[in-house]
Formats: C-alpha cells, structure tokens, sequence
C-alpha cells in the first residue's frame, strides 16, 4: 500500500501536460491558463501624466520667491481625454487633472490644495520637486515587460494588466475535458423522489462543483447501477474525449464494488489503496489516453482525495504549478486520537489569535459526514508515525481552497 507522498510522486510521472492551445478573447480568459508568454506591446501610461490635479508648473517658475506677489497666468486646462496642445513657457500654467497628459515642459506638478488662484492669475505657497506627482510614461508598465508566462492561470486582476495594454486575445491551453460518474444502486439524483433505501448523490454534485473551478469541460455521465456493463459502457464513452476520468464509489472490497474491476479489464490500474484516512481505497490508472481516478465512495473520503491528488493532477495537465493546497503550522486545541499507520486529514477550524494561528478539530469526523466540512476552513495533517496528537502540540493544517479558507479571528 503506497503513502501519501509516493503516490503523489507517481501521480506527478502520469500526468503530462497537454499541448493543445487555442486563441480565445481577453474578455473570456477568466480562469483560462496562458500557453505562452505575454510582453507588453507599449507603456502605460503611454504618456507622461499628472498623478494629482493640481497646476502644471513650468521649470522656470519652480525658483519662484513666494514670500513675493508674482503669480503666474492660467492659459488653459489638461483633462484626462483631452490634451493642452501647446507647450508650456515660463510664467504661464495650465489647470490639469489626475490622470491627464502633462504639457510640454511641464516640470512638475503642484497640487490644487498649495495654490491661491484669483481670476487667471495663481500663486502657490509650497515649491514642488522637478518631477513632483507626475508619472512618468511606462511608470506602471513598461513597453515589453513580462505580463504573462506560460503556465499563468489569468484572473480578474492579470486581465486588467493586459487590457491597460491594449490586449483584446490570448493564447490559451485548451480546457481539460473531464467526464464524471457515481455509481451505486442507492443514488438518485437530488429533485427526484427518494425510493426505499435511497439516498441523494451529493459526491457527483460536489465533484462536478469542485472541478468546475478549473479550467475544464465537465462531461457529467450522472449516477449508474452497480452493474458491471453500466460501468463499462459509461468508461467508453468517456475516454472518447476525456483527458480525466473521475468515479465515485465501486473501488472498494464489497460485492458490488465493481469499478475497479472493469478499468482493471479495460484499461489499466497504477495502484490502488493508499495509506490514507479517509481515502484508503483510491484507484488510479488508465482508461484508453485518460486517465483515472477512482474515488471512494464516502462523501468526505471522495472530497478529500479529490483535493490531495485529483485538483494537482488537473493543474499539472493545464501546465500549471503543482497546486497541494498552502500549509501552515498552528497549534492544536483539543485532542486528536489515531492509530499510527496512515496519514489521517482532519478537518478542522483554525482561528488567528493575536500572532499566533490556533486550529481545532470540527467535530465528528466520520468519514460520511459532509457536515465535518460545512464550517471546516483547512485539513490538520497527522502523520502516519503518530499516535494521537495532545492539546498545545504544532500541527500542520492545509487551507481549504477559494472562499473556505477564510480566517476566523478570537
């Protein structure tokens, strides 16, 4: 039976990036990982522009004596949109805006708050620095400047950057293609009235929520029987456009726990059980060019192995960073009881106090309560050498991804 780690290690060797790229707009790029670098085809600002409003000054009358009644004459106004053609000369200013280009030889700007204006004519009683509240052209973005690397996932702030440049298209990795099933002659689809012994696929709702916050196609093939041709047929239909096949349930030793058994006849198995808890009876392998993911059949065991192995294995095939959720030390309220043997993941509050990041178990933590995860914002790591973990120890905890990792303070 592999640990944690190995299999993580043979997961990394199974997962080859895909190459396949598509031109697609900037305006749908949310989410979308880049295929090649982004260089910045010019300067922002592409002008030099004034950071205040205020009056440009020019650099003649940067030495004036303020204790003196010399002022200067306003001879027009720079908005942003709308330029002052002419250059500036010696004893003349121009109104200006946040934002607006300068005029030439403007040498600094000074702001409205350090004027005294009468009619056309302004006088300023703090002297600026040559140079002061402009910005000068390219002063947030070079021209050529590294906007964007292969690997990159974009998101609102990236897209922002590229649009400031004038970028309406990016080459992007093709969405990964994932199909999904559950299998179990208890699922019934939620709507659906509830037979004798039935209950609702709530994996297949939380695998297809999960996934769908990468850049994927989902193909949902929905809940079959326990019935080896059923299986079979959906397997077929899946590696006809899947990159990732994802089951829930049948990979375990029941009677009729058969989803191994045919990905066992129809393609192939790397490894099965892992010393994990929960998640002991994952089956990866290979199912025609997919490849599989076989997860238990346990709500919280499915979600579990889908965060530590499945998420990773899709960013890997984006071309993406290897992505296991961001770890943390904290110290443990409360006690955690285990037998040494397997690497449990215990979901778990963690709170800041003051300088210091507590966490404590939430509750129950059998392995079929989705309830364990309602509030829970991160995993507590015990090791496999361990046996049970007292109050006051260090753990590590693991951040529940997007908006679960959020910090509760007190």
């Amino acid at each position: 039976m592999l640990n944690v780690d190995d299999a993580l290690r043979k997961l990394s060797d199974l997962a080859l990036p895909v190459l396949d790229t598509e031109a697609i707009p900037l305006s749908a790029s949310n989410g979308r990982v880049v295929a090649s670098i982004i260089e910045a085809p010019m300067d922002v600002p592409p002008f030099d522009a004034s950071a205040m409003d205020g009056y440009a000054l020019h650099a003649h009358d940067l030495d004036l004596d303020l204790n003196q009644d010399q002022g200067l004459t306003v001879v027009g106004e720079s908005k942003a949109g709308h330029v002052y053609q002419d250059p500036l000369v010696p004893g003349t200013t121009v109104r200006i805006f946040t934002g607006a280009p300068i005029p030439n030889g403007t040498a600094a700007v000074v702001i409205q708050e350090d004027i005294e204006r009468n009619g056309d004519q302004i006088r300023f009683r703090v002297s600026p620095e040559i140079g002061e509240n402009i910005r000068s052209q390219g002063h947030d973005i070079a021209k050529m400047q590294l906007l964007a690397k292969s690997g990159d996932r974009l998101d609102a702030y990236k897209i922002s950057r590229l649009a400031a440049c004038g970028v309406t298209e990016v080459t992007a990795v093709r969405r990964i293609r994932v199909a999904l099933f559950s299998t179990g002659d208890e699922l019934t689809d939620p709507g659906s009235p509830l037979g004798p012994g039935q209950i609702y696929d709530a994996n297949r709702t939380a695998l297809r929520e999960l996934v769908s916050e990468r850049p994927v196609e989902v193909l949902d093939l929905g809940a079959l029987p326990d019935d080896p041709q059923a299986i079979s047929r959906a397997l077929q239909t899946a590696v006809e456009t899947a990159d990732v096949v994802i089951t829930s349930g049948g990979v375990s030793v029941g009677d009729a726990d058969y989803v191994k058994d045919v990905v066992a006849q129809v393609g192939s198995l790397d490894f099965w059980k892992i010393a994990l808890k929960p998640g002991k009876p994952l089956a990866v392998g290979r199912v025609g060019n997919a490849l599989f993911f076989g997860l238990p059949g346990n709500p919280v065991s499915t979600i579990i192995t889908y965060l530590l192995f499945v998420a990773p294995t899709i960013d890997r095939l984006c071309g993406m960073p290897d992505s296991t959720p961001h770890q943390l030390p904290a110290i443990l309220q409360g006690t955690i009881e285990h037998h040494r043997g397997r690497r449990e993941y215990v979901r778990g509050i963690f709170r800041m106090n003051g300088n210091r990041i507590t966490v404590s178990p939430n509750g129950d933590q059998s392995s079929n309560r989705l309830t364990s995860f309602a509030d829970a914002n991160c995993l507590i790591v015990v090791p496999e050498r361990t046996d049970g973990i007292k109050p006051g120890s260090i753990v590590d905890i693991l951040l529940l991804p997007t908006d679960r990792a959020h910090i509760w303070t007190g």
